[in-house]
Protein backbone atom coordinates (compact mmCIF):
# COMPACT_ATOMS: atom_id res chain seq x y z
CA UNK A 1 0.00 0.00 0.00
CA UNK A 2 1.03 3.46 -0.77
CA UNK A 3 2.86 5.12 1.74
CA UNK A 4 0.19 7.85 1.63
CA UNK A 5 -2.49 6.37 1.94
CA UNK A 6 -1.45 3.35 4.78
CA UNK A 7 -0.40 7.24 7.10
CA UNK A 8 -3.75 8.53 6.24
CA UNK A 9 -5.95 5.89 6.92
CA UNK A 10 -4.23 5.41 10.02
CA UNK A 11 -4.91 8.56 11.02
CA UNK A 12 -8.30 8.63 10.41
CA UNK A 13 -8.59 5.59 12.22
CA UNK A 14 -7.06 7.04 15.65
CA UNK A 15 -9.34 9.85 15.16
CA UNK A 16 -12.15 10.30 18.11
CA UNK A 17 -15.99 9.82 17.40
CA UNK A 18 -17.58 12.95 17.78
CA UNK A 19 -20.93 14.16 17.49
CA UNK A 20 -21.97 15.98 14.89
CA UNK A 21 -21.62 19.96 14.79
CA UNK A 22 -25.35 21.32 16.89
CA UNK A 23 -27.92 22.09 14.04
CA UNK A 24 -29.41 25.91 13.69
CA UNK A 25 -32.11 25.22 11.77
CA UNK A 26 -33.40 27.03 9.19
CA UNK A 27 -37.22 28.35 8.92
CA UNK A 28 -39.41 26.03 6.79
CA UNK A 29 -39.80 28.59 4.72
CA UNK A 30 -35.87 29.18 3.89
CA UNK A 31 -35.92 25.37 3.19
CA UNK A 32 -38.51 25.62 0.72
CA UNK A 33 -36.97 28.28 -0.84
CA UNK A 34 -33.51 26.93 -0.98
CA UNK A 35 -35.11 23.58 -2.32
CA UNK A 36 -37.13 25.14 -5.04
CA UNK A 37 -34.37 27.68 -6.31
CA UNK A 38 -31.55 25.03 -6.19
CA UNK A 39 -33.97 22.95 -7.61
CA UNK A 40 -34.27 25.26 -10.78
CA UNK A 41 -30.55 25.37 -10.94
CA UNK A 42 -30.34 21.83 -11.50
CA UNK A 43 -32.94 21.31 -14.12
CA UNK A 44 -31.68 24.09 -15.96
CA UNK A 45 -28.24 23.35 -15.58
CA UNK A 46 -28.34 19.71 -16.76
CA UNK A 47 -25.89 19.04 -13.25
CA UNK A 48 -26.03 15.63 -12.52
CA UNK A 49 -26.50 16.35 -8.71
CA UNK A 50 -25.41 19.25 -6.62
CA UNK A 51 -24.72 18.81 -2.63
CA UNK A 52 -24.89 22.42 -0.11
CA UNK A 53 -23.92 22.82 3.41
CA UNK A 54 -25.33 26.12 4.75
CA UNK A 55 -24.08 27.87 7.98
CA UNK A 56 -25.83 30.56 9.80
CA UNK A 57 -25.10 32.31 13.03
CA UNK A 58 -21.88 30.21 13.15
CA UNK A 59 -23.76 26.98 13.02
CA UNK A 60 -24.14 24.04 10.73
CA UNK A 61 -28.08 25.43 9.75
CA UNK A 62 -29.02 23.19 6.74
CA UNK A 63 -27.20 20.20 4.33
CA UNK A 64 -29.52 19.13 1.58
CA UNK A 65 -28.09 16.93 -1.40
CA UNK A 66 -29.86 16.92 -4.87
CA UNK A 67 -30.12 14.85 -7.95
CA UNK A 68 -27.37 11.65 -8.69
CA UNK A 69 -24.27 11.27 -7.46
CA UNK A 70 -23.68 8.61 -10.26
CA UNK A 71 -25.64 7.91 -13.43
CA UNK A 72 -25.13 4.28 -14.65
CA UNK A 73 -26.44 2.28 -11.96
CA UNK A 74 -28.18 5.60 -10.78
CA UNK A 75 -27.23 6.53 -7.02
CA UNK A 76 -29.01 9.39 -5.71
CA UNK A 77 -26.68 11.76 -3.98
CA UNK A 78 -27.40 12.19 0.07
CA UNK A 79 -25.97 14.77 2.28
CA UNK A 80 -22.77 12.31 2.80
CA UNK A 81 -21.96 11.98 -0.35
CA UNK A 82 -18.17 13.15 -0.81
CA UNK A 83 -17.16 14.99 -3.77
CA UNK A 84 -13.48 16.29 -5.29
CA UNK A 85 -13.29 19.83 -3.77
CA UNK A 86 -10.13 20.18 -5.99
CA UNK A 87 -8.43 23.70 -5.43
CA UNK A 88 -10.17 24.38 -2.41
CA UNK A 89 -7.99 22.21 -1.02
CA UNK A 90 -5.54 24.99 -1.45
CA UNK A 91 -6.97 26.35 1.80
CA UNK A 92 -5.56 23.30 3.93
CA UNK A 93 -1.91 23.35 2.38
CA UNK A 94 -1.73 26.81 3.34
CA UNK A 95 -3.13 26.41 6.56
CA UNK A 96 -0.44 23.60 7.17
CA UNK A 97 2.68 26.03 6.40
CA UNK A 98 0.61 28.34 9.04
CA UNK A 99 0.44 25.79 11.32
CA UNK A 100 4.37 25.21 10.33
CA UNK A 101 4.82 28.48 11.32
CA UNK A 102 2.60 28.37 14.91
CA UNK A 103 5.13 25.67 15.87
CA UNK A 104 8.02 27.45 15.03
CA UNK A 105 9.69 24.96 12.23
CA UNK A 106 9.27 27.63 10.12
CA UNK A 107 8.56 31.13 8.38
CA UNK A 108 6.54 32.32 5.45
CA UNK A 109 9.09 35.06 4.86
CA UNK A 110 11.92 31.74 4.65
CA UNK A 111 12.82 31.26 1.47
CA UNK A 112 11.56 28.05 -0.84
CA UNK A 113 15.66 27.27 -1.75
CA UNK A 114 15.78 26.92 2.15
CA UNK A 115 13.85 23.71 2.02
CA UNK A 116 14.42 22.55 -1.41
CA UNK A 117 17.83 23.71 -2.61
CA UNK A 118 17.17 22.35 -6.35
CA UNK A 119 14.83 25.50 -6.52
CA UNK A 120 17.16 28.31 -5.71
CA UNK A 121 16.29 31.38 -7.93
CA UNK A 122 18.19 34.82 -8.53
CA UNK A 123 15.35 36.28 -7.37
CA UNK A 124 14.53 33.69 -4.41
CA UNK A 125 10.98 32.52 -3.79
CA UNK A 126 9.49 32.51 -0.12
CA UNK A 127 6.83 30.43 0.81
CA UNK A 128 4.35 33.73 1.53
CA UNK A 129 4.27 34.36 -1.99
CA UNK A 130 3.74 30.51 -3.38
CA UNK A 131 0.61 30.69 -1.32
CA UNK A 132 -0.67 33.62 -2.35
CA UNK A 133 0.06 33.00 -6.39
CA UNK A 134 2.65 35.97 -6.43
CA UNK A 135 5.86 33.53 -6.82
CA UNK A 136 6.15 33.57 -10.55
CA UNK A 137 6.27 29.20 -10.44
CA UNK A 138 4.45 28.62 -14.11
CA UNK A 139 1.47 26.42 -13.78
CA UNK A 140 1.20 22.95 -14.65
CA UNK A 141 -2.65 23.08 -15.13
CA UNK A 142 -4.00 25.80 -16.85
CA UNK A 143 -6.23 23.87 -19.43
CA UNK A 144 -9.79 23.12 -18.54
CA UNK A 145 -9.37 19.58 -19.30
CA UNK A 146 -6.95 17.03 -18.41
CA UNK A 147 -4.14 16.64 -20.67
CA UNK A 148 -2.31 13.22 -21.95
CA UNK A 149 0.40 13.89 -19.31
CA UNK A 150 -2.03 13.73 -16.43
CA UNK A 151 -3.92 11.00 -17.19
CA UNK A 152 -0.63 8.95 -16.31
CA UNK A 153 0.72 8.70 -12.79
CA UNK A 154 3.71 11.37 -11.65
CA UNK A 155 5.74 12.16 -8.33
CA UNK A 156 5.42 15.05 -6.46
CA UNK A 157 9.52 15.13 -7.01
CA UNK A 158 8.24 14.61 -10.86
CA UNK A 159 6.09 17.27 -10.93
CA UNK A 160 8.75 19.71 -9.13
CA UNK A 161 11.35 18.94 -11.56
CA UNK A 162 9.21 19.81 -14.93
CA UNK A 163 7.57 22.99 -13.40
CA UNK A 164 9.04 24.79 -10.45
CA UNK A 165 12.42 24.38 -12.25
CA UNK A 166 11.09 26.71 -15.22
CA UNK A 167 11.99 30.03 -15.51
CA UNK A 168 9.84 32.30 -13.53
CA UNK A 169 6.69 33.74 -14.98
CA UNK A 170 7.76 37.28 -13.71
CA UNK A 171 10.03 38.54 -11.10
CA UNK A 172 8.12 37.51 -7.40
CA UNK A 173 6.24 39.74 -5.87
CA UNK A 174 5.58 41.97 -8.50
CA UNK A 175 2.36 40.00 -10.37
CA UNK A 176 -0.21 37.45 -9.33
CA UNK A 177 -0.88 34.86 -12.07
CA UNK A 178 -2.75 31.41 -9.97
CA UNK A 179 -0.04 28.70 -10.30
CA UNK A 180 -0.91 24.78 -9.58
CA UNK A 181 2.45 24.72 -9.34
CA UNK A 182 3.17 26.36 -6.15
CA UNK A 183 1.53 24.39 -3.94
CA UNK A 184 2.76 20.92 -4.97
CA UNK A 185 6.10 22.81 -3.50
CA UNK A 186 4.46 23.96 -0.81
CA UNK A 187 2.89 20.24 -0.01
CA UNK A 188 6.07 18.96 -0.33
CA UNK A 189 7.82 20.87 2.36
CA UNK A 190 5.22 20.53 4.73
CA UNK A 191 5.94 16.96 4.25
CA UNK A 192 10.06 17.39 4.47
CA UNK A 193 9.60 19.65 7.86
CA UNK A 194 7.01 17.90 9.45
CA UNK A 195 7.86 14.42 8.72
CA UNK A 196 4.44 13.24 8.00
CA UNK A 197 2.42 12.73 4.48
CA UNK A 198 0.88 15.78 3.77
CA UNK A 199 -2.70 14.54 4.37
CA UNK A 200 -1.36 12.45 7.77
CA UNK A 201 -0.63 15.92 8.79
CA UNK A 202 -3.92 17.80 7.99
CA UNK A 203 -5.90 15.05 9.50
CA UNK A 204 -3.30 15.40 13.13
CA UNK A 205 -3.90 19.24 12.95
CA UNK A 206 -6.80 20.01 11.15
CA UNK A 207 -9.29 17.63 10.28
CA UNK A 208 -9.27 15.54 13.88
CA UNK A 209 -9.66 18.81 15.78
CA UNK A 210 -12.28 20.19 13.46
CA UNK A 211 -13.82 16.18 13.45
CA UNK A 212 -14.19 16.39 9.87
CA UNK A 213 -14.48 12.97 9.37
CA UNK A 214 -14.60 10.92 6.26
CA UNK A 215 -12.09 13.13 3.70
CA UNK A 216 -10.83 11.41 1.43
CA UNK A 217 -6.91 11.78 -0.57
CA UNK A 218 -8.51 11.54 -4.10
CA UNK A 219 -5.21 12.08 -5.34
CA UNK A 220 -4.63 8.88 -4.87
CA UNK A 221 -7.27 6.77 -5.12
CA UNK A 222 -10.14 7.74 -6.88
CA UNK A 223 -13.50 8.21 -4.70
CA UNK A 224 -15.37 4.83 -3.83
CA UNK A 225 -18.64 3.73 -5.90
CA UNK A 226 -20.85 4.69 -3.04
CA UNK A 227 -19.57 8.40 -3.50
CA UNK A 228 -19.49 10.80 -6.64
CA UNK A 229 -18.77 9.90 -9.91
CA UNK A 230 -17.16 12.42 -12.27
CA UNK A 231 -19.28 13.69 -14.81
CA UNK A 232 -18.24 15.98 -18.21
CA UNK A 233 -19.35 16.95 -21.54
CA UNK A 234 -18.56 18.72 -24.95
CA UNK A 235 -20.00 21.35 -26.09
CA UNK A 236 -23.98 20.30 -25.33
CA UNK A 237 -23.67 16.85 -26.17
CA UNK A 238 -24.53 13.66 -23.83
CA UNK A 239 -22.82 13.56 -20.46
CA UNK A 240 -20.00 11.28 -20.46
CA UNK A 241 -17.90 10.14 -17.20
CA UNK A 242 -14.81 12.02 -16.99
CA UNK A 243 -11.54 11.00 -16.91
CA UNK A 244 -9.64 11.12 -13.64
CA UNK A 245 -6.23 12.33 -13.63
CA UNK A 246 -3.30 10.57 -12.80
CA UNK A 247 -2.05 9.63 -9.16
CA UNK A 248 0.41 12.36 -7.82
CA UNK A 249 -0.80 15.58 -9.72
CA UNK A 250 -2.87 16.74 -7.59
CA UNK A 251 -1.30 16.35 -4.39
CA UNK A 252 -1.12 20.35 -2.16
CA UNK A 253 -3.09 21.78 -4.90
CA UNK A 254 -6.44 19.83 -5.37
CA UNK A 255 -6.32 16.65 -3.71
CA UNK A 256 -9.33 16.21 -1.03
CA UNK A 257 -12.67 14.94 -1.29
CA UNK A 258 -15.43 15.16 1.35
CA UNK A 259 -18.99 15.94 1.69
CA UNK A 260 -20.00 19.79 2.10
CA UNK A 261 -21.00 19.25 5.89
CA UNK A 262 -17.20 18.41 6.68
CA UNK A 263 -16.20 21.56 4.63
CA UNK A 264 -18.68 23.66 7.06
CA UNK A 265 -16.96 22.85 10.03
CA UNK A 266 -13.58 24.21 8.79
CA UNK A 267 -15.60 27.52 7.39
CA UNK A 268 -16.86 27.96 10.85
CA UNK A 269 -13.45 27.75 12.58
CA UNK A 270 -12.62 30.31 9.72
CA UNK A 271 -15.02 32.55 11.18
CA UNK A 272 -14.81 31.63 14.72
CA UNK A 273 -10.37 31.62 14.50
CA UNK A 274 -11.02 29.04 16.95
CA UNK A 275 -8.10 26.55 15.65
CA UNK A 276 -5.13 28.61 14.63
CA UNK A 277 -3.49 31.46 16.39
CA UNK A 278 -4.59 35.29 15.43
CA UNK A 279 -1.89 35.52 13.58
CA UNK A 280 -2.13 33.01 11.31
CA UNK A 281 -5.91 33.97 10.51
CA UNK A 282 -4.65 37.69 10.12
CA UNK A 283 -3.03 36.21 7.16
CA UNK A 284 -5.97 34.54 5.83
CA UNK A 285 -8.01 37.03 5.82
CA UNK A 286 -5.71 39.74 4.61
CA UNK A 287 -5.02 40.24 1.11
CA UNK A 288 -1.75 40.12 -0.51
CA UNK A 289 -0.07 43.16 -2.01
CA UNK A 290 2.27 43.67 -5.06
CA UNK A 291 5.13 45.59 -4.83
CA UNK A 292 3.85 48.03 -6.80
CA UNK A 293 0.46 48.64 -3.70
CA UNK A 294 -1.82 46.67 -6.08
CA UNK A 295 -4.31 44.62 -4.71
CA UNK A 296 -4.36 40.78 -5.49
CA UNK A 297 -7.47 39.67 -3.40
CA UNK A 298 -6.21 36.79 -2.83
CA UNK A 299 -4.52 35.94 0.45
CA UNK A 300 -3.41 32.81 1.44
CA UNK A 301 -5.27 29.94 0.01
CA UNK A 302 -8.26 31.97 -0.13
CA UNK A 303 -9.57 34.93 -1.98
CA UNK A 304 -10.60 38.19 0.18
CA UNK A 305 -13.20 40.18 -1.32
CA UNK A 306 -15.81 42.68 -0.16
CA UNK A 307 -19.18 41.85 -1.37
CA UNK A 308 -21.57 45.08 -1.07
CA UNK A 309 -19.36 46.06 1.57
CA UNK A 310 -19.09 42.75 3.49
CA UNK A 311 -15.65 40.94 3.92
CA UNK A 312 -16.14 37.95 2.37
CA UNK A 313 -13.75 34.82 1.73
CA UNK A 314 -13.96 32.13 -0.16
CA UNK A 315 -12.13 29.64 -3.12
CA UNK A 316 -13.57 27.61 -5.89
CA UNK A 317 -12.67 23.96 -7.16
CA UNK A 318 -12.67 22.62 -10.81
CA UNK A 319 -11.15 19.37 -11.41
CA UNK A 320 -12.12 16.45 -14.03
CA UNK A 321 -15.78 16.00 -13.55
CA UNK A 322 -16.12 18.13 -10.47
CA UNK A 323 -16.96 21.34 -9.68
CA UNK A 324 -17.17 23.47 -6.02
CA UNK A 325 -17.83 26.64 -4.44
CA UNK A 326 -16.64 27.52 -0.52
CA UNK A 327 -18.14 31.32 0.31
CA UNK A 328 -18.03 32.88 3.75
CA UNK A 329 -19.39 35.92 5.34
CA UNK A 330 -17.41 36.12 8.50
CA UNK A 331 -19.10 39.13 9.61
CA UNK A 332 -22.66 37.38 9.16
CA UNK A 333 -21.32 33.99 10.44
CA UNK A 334 -22.64 32.75 7.03
CA UNK A 335 -20.84 30.25 5.23
CA UNK A 336 -22.46 28.23 2.28
CA UNK A 337 -20.49 25.32 0.34
CA UNK A 338 -21.70 23.48 -2.67
CA UNK A 339 -20.41 21.03 -4.43
CA UNK A 340 -21.03 19.56 -7.81
CA UNK A 341 -20.12 16.29 -10.20
CA UNK A 342 -20.09 18.17 -13.67
CA UNK A 343 -17.57 20.52 -15.28
CA UNK A 344 -19.74 22.52 -17.29
CA UNK A 345 -22.08 24.58 -14.46
CA UNK A 346 -20.33 26.37 -12.23
CA UNK A 347 -22.06 25.90 -8.10
CA UNK A 348 -21.19 29.44 -7.69
CA UNK A 349 -24.62 30.06 -9.05
CA UNK A 350 -25.72 28.08 -6.36
CA UNK A 351 -24.19 29.68 -4.06
CA UNK A 352 -26.06 32.35 -4.63
CA UNK A 353 -29.34 31.44 -4.91
CA UNK A 354 -28.84 30.82 -0.97
CA UNK A 355 -26.94 33.52 -0.12
CA UNK A 356 -30.47 35.37 -1.53
CA UNK A 357 -31.90 33.27 1.33
CA UNK A 358 -30.38 33.24 4.38
CA UNK A 359 -27.69 36.01 3.45
CA UNK A 360 -29.03 39.42 5.51
CA UNK A 361 -28.87 41.57 2.25
CA UNK A 362 -27.34 44.81 2.51
CA UNK A 363 -29.65 48.33 2.94
CA UNK A 364 -29.67 49.12 -1.05
CA UNK A 365 -30.32 45.61 -1.91
CA UNK A 366 -33.23 45.14 0.57
CA UNK A 367 -34.97 48.31 -0.48
CA UNK A 368 -34.37 46.70 -4.23
CA UNK A 369 -35.59 43.74 -3.47
CA UNK A 370 -38.77 45.25 -1.97
CA UNK A 371 -39.56 47.52 -4.48
CA UNK A 372 -39.32 44.65 -7.28
CA UNK A 373 -41.75 42.57 -5.07
CA UNK A 374 -43.79 45.39 -5.10
CA UNK A 375 -43.92 46.02 -8.93
CA UNK A 376 -44.46 42.08 -9.08
CA UNK A 377 -47.53 42.54 -7.36
CA UNK A 378 -48.88 45.88 -8.93
CA UNK A 379 -48.37 48.23 -6.26
CA UNK A 380 -45.79 51.02 -5.19
CA UNK A 381 -44.83 52.44 -1.96
CA UNK A 382 -44.70 56.20 -3.19
CA UNK A 383 -43.31 57.19 -0.09
CA UNK A 384 -39.18 56.00 -1.62
CA UNK A 385 -40.09 58.08 -4.68
CA UNK A 386 -39.60 61.54 -5.51
CA UNK A 387 -42.37 63.59 -7.54
CA UNK A 388 -40.53 62.62 -10.87
CA UNK A 389 -40.17 59.06 -9.95
CA UNK A 390 -43.96 58.98 -8.53
CA UNK A 391 -44.73 61.09 -12.05
CA UNK A 392 -43.27 57.87 -13.53
CA UNK A 393 -45.55 55.56 -12.06
CA UNK A 394 -49.15 56.08 -12.89
CA UNK A 395 -51.84 53.35 -12.13
CA UNK A 396 -51.45 52.23 -16.00
CA UNK A 397 -47.87 51.31 -15.92
CA UNK A 398 -48.21 49.67 -12.48
CA UNK A 399 -50.81 47.57 -13.80
CA UNK A 400 -48.66 46.44 -17.04
CA UNK A 401 -45.71 45.86 -14.83
CA UNK A 402 -47.30 43.48 -12.70
CA UNK A 403 -49.19 41.78 -15.71
CA UNK A 404 -45.18 41.05 -17.23
CA UNK A 405 -43.22 40.71 -14.04
CA UNK A 406 -45.37 38.75 -11.86
CA UNK A 407 -45.20 36.29 -14.74
CA UNK A 408 -41.61 35.54 -13.96
CA UNK A 409 -42.11 34.02 -10.47
CA UNK A 410 -40.20 34.89 -7.34
CA UNK A 411 -36.62 36.55 -7.65
CA UNK A 412 -33.58 33.94 -6.76
CA UNK A 413 -30.74 36.08 -7.21
CA UNK A 414 -30.17 39.94 -6.74
CA UNK A 415 -26.45 40.87 -8.37
CA UNK A 416 -25.47 44.30 -7.51
CA UNK A 417 -23.71 44.77 -10.93
CA UNK A 418 -22.42 48.30 -11.22
CA UNK A 419 -22.37 51.34 -9.09
CA UNK A 420 -21.89 54.91 -10.71
CA UNK A 421 -22.53 58.68 -10.28
CA UNK A 422 -24.40 60.21 -12.51
CA UNK A 423 -26.32 64.14 -11.97
CA UNK A 424 -25.91 64.02 -8.93
CA UNK A 425 -27.74 60.35 -8.06
CA UNK A 426 -26.47 57.08 -7.48
CA UNK A 427 -27.16 54.74 -10.07
CA UNK A 428 -27.13 50.95 -9.18
CA UNK A 429 -27.79 48.35 -12.21
CA UNK A 430 -29.10 44.96 -10.68
CA UNK A 431 -29.67 41.75 -12.19
CA UNK A 432 -32.35 39.70 -10.75
CA UNK A 433 -32.31 36.27 -11.65
CA UNK A 434 -36.24 34.63 -10.93
CA UNK A 435 -37.74 31.15 -11.41
CA UNK A 436 -38.00 31.69 -15.12
CA UNK A 437 -36.11 34.59 -16.40
CA UNK A 438 -33.46 36.97 -15.73
CA UNK A 439 -34.40 40.57 -15.84
CA UNK A 440 -31.65 43.89 -14.96
CA UNK A 441 -32.97 46.55 -12.93
CA UNK A 442 -31.45 50.41 -13.48
CA UNK A 443 -32.03 52.51 -10.00
CA UNK A 444 -31.25 56.27 -9.39
CA UNK A 445 -31.67 57.43 -6.34
CA UNK A 446 -30.54 60.34 -4.38
CA UNK A 447 -27.81 60.14 -1.26
CA UNK A 448 -31.12 61.16 0.79
CA UNK A 449 -32.35 57.16 -0.50
CA UNK A 450 -35.79 58.96 -2.56
CA UNK A 451 -35.85 57.06 -6.07
CA UNK A 452 -35.93 58.60 -8.90
CA UNK A 453 -35.82 55.81 -11.56
CA UNK A 454 -36.58 52.20 -10.63
CA UNK A 455 -36.50 50.87 -14.39
CA UNK A 456 -36.91 46.59 -15.15
CA UNK A 457 -36.39 44.95 -18.65
CA UNK A 458 -36.02 41.77 -19.80
CA UNK A 459 -32.19 40.75 -20.45
CA UNK A 460 -31.58 39.76 -23.31
CA UNK A 461 -28.12 37.52 -23.91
Amino acid sequence: MNHRIAAFIAALSLAAVVAPVAAAPLTAQQERDIDASVGEWLAASGAPSVSIAVVDHGEIAYVKAYGAARLSPRLAATPDTRYAIDSISKEFTAAAILTLQEEGKLSLDDSVASFLPALAKPEPVNLRQILSHTAGYRDYWPQDYVPREMLKSTTVQAVIDEWARKPLDFTPGTDWQYSNTGFVVAGAIVEKVSGQPLTSFLQTHIFGPLHMQNVWDADQTPLPMTDAGAYTRWGDGPIQPAPKEGAGWLFGAAELAMAPRELAKWDISLMDRSLLKPASYDAFYEPTKLESGKNTHYSLGLSVGDNQGRLRLGHDGAGSGFLSANRLWPGAQVAIVAFTNNDWASPDAVVDRVAFVVLPPSAPEARARAVFAAFQAGVVDRSLFTENGNAYLPPALIADQKAGLSAYGPARVFDLQSESTRGGFTTRVWKIITAKGVLTAVERGYPDGKIEQFMVSRSVE
